[in-house]
């Protein structure tokens, strides 16, 4: 972990073990905020809404709050506070840690549209969301970070000033041997008849290579599942998503996981589930076939179609279909409405899924639902 790291990884860890009392009520001294502005790297952040995140872990998820807080510690003797880095992955130059056990996953919001959007207008319907579907596929943030004062590393992008704690639904992939997580696949998927302009634009010099790569993953082969489960993923997702098509929010994705399903009976290798409350898709759906164990979950929801980006990056690729004579790529998924967006997503989920029609024989794409009844969940 790299100095920067480093700091990063204090301020949020600082912020985890500070209690919420002192963490809320605490009145900083002209000195300590003048302090506060200088800092590049290490912010002092705080526990936003920490009641309110905490409800969530322990009454809606059922997460043990002693759990949750000792998987910030290193095990062994010492339990001293860590955090393991991942790296800095993605267009957003969000950087990602994990907790020493995996269990926990944070995440960097350097984009100020992205927090103000989960903050003011996603926060409560998500709550709400979560207290009537306590089983929903939307990824469980856990806790949301960030500094309550001015600082000079936020400003200039030195250190981000926000960071989402939530689920790692790879939880079990660390305690496998080196040769058994190299057959753990994961799939970011969106719908792929979108034209992303972080990618195309100015010659998709606006990433590199390693990244655009990883823009929009293609699932090759099927979800080989029964119908009673299909069923149960598409209605979950067709909740989840409509809180999101209400909030204007755009550009999400569906996290699909993969392992052996050898891994779930291997002696002294047997995968662990995630903590908290189960769901099925949650914690792993097995292939019709039994070759596969399947987990899924909704990520990347903190982008809204009305917002000033959006507007922007519109006008960016208007521009550049009028320069290609009217030839252009088609339209943006971070652009279009937010009702598109969700129709087009739960068609994308209906085509990875195979189910078996009644003779018992595959059936690959089922008919899509009819608008209505999409727009009625």
């Amino acid at each position: 972990m790299g100095r920067r790291q480093r700091l990063i990884s204090t301020s949020i860890l600082r912020a985890i073990f500070k209690s919420n009392s002192q963490d809320s009520n605490k009145k900083r001294g002209l000195l300590e905020r003048i302090l506060a502005f200088f800092s590049v790297f290490q912010l002092t952040l705080s526990r936003y809404r920490a009641e309110l995140f905490q409800k969530l872990r322990n009454e809606i998820w059922r997460i043990d709050e002693e759990e949750y807080t000792e998987s910030f510690r290193s095990p062994g003797k010492s339990r001293r506070p860590d955090l393991v880095a991942v790296g800095d992955l993605g267009y957003s130059g969000s950087t990602f840690f994990t907790t020493p056990n995996s269990k926990f996953l944070m995440k960097s919001l350097p984009r100020q549209f992205e927090q103000s959007f989960f903050r003011k207008r996603l926060l409560n319907p998500y709550v709400e969301h979560m207290e009537l579907n306590p089983t929903s596929l939307l990824v469980r943030i856990t806790d949301l970070l960030y500094a309550p004062s001015l600082t000079l590393g936020a400003a200039i992008g030195t250190a981000p000033s926000h960071h989402i704690v939530m689920e790692n639904i790879l939880y079990g992939k660390s305690t496998c041997t080196i040769n058994k997580q190299k057959e753990w696949e994961t799939y970011d998927l969106k719908p792929i008849d979108y034209f992303y302009p972080e990618r195309d634009i100015a010659g998709g010099r606006l990433a590199p290579e390693s990244i655009k790569e990883r823009l929009v993953d293609k699932f090759l082969d099927k979800v080989r599942v029964a119908i009673d489960e299909k069923e149960e993923l598409i209605a979950q997702l067709s909740r989840d998503t409509k809180i999101l098509q209400d909030a204007n929010a755009l550009d999400y994705s569906l996290f699909v996981v993969r392992y052996p399903a050898s891994m779930s009976s291997a002696k002294g290798e047997k995968v662990t589930i995630p903590p908290g409350r189960s769901s099925s898709w949650r914690t792993g759906v097995l292939s019709r076939d039994k070759k596969w164990i399947y987990r899924a979950i909704l990520l990347d929801f903190f982008w809204a179609k009305d917002a000033l980006q959006a507007k922007a990056l519109t006008g960016l690729v208007n521009s550049w279909n009028f320069v290609k004579w009217g030839k252009g790529d088609g339209p943006m998924s971070i652009t279009t409405t937010s009702n598109e967006y969700r129709t087009r997503f739960l068609k994308m989920v209906e085509s990875i899924i195979e189910v078996p029609d009644s003779a018992g024989r595959p059936l690959g794409e089922l008919r899509s639902p009819p608008q209505e009844s999409i727009e009625e969940v």
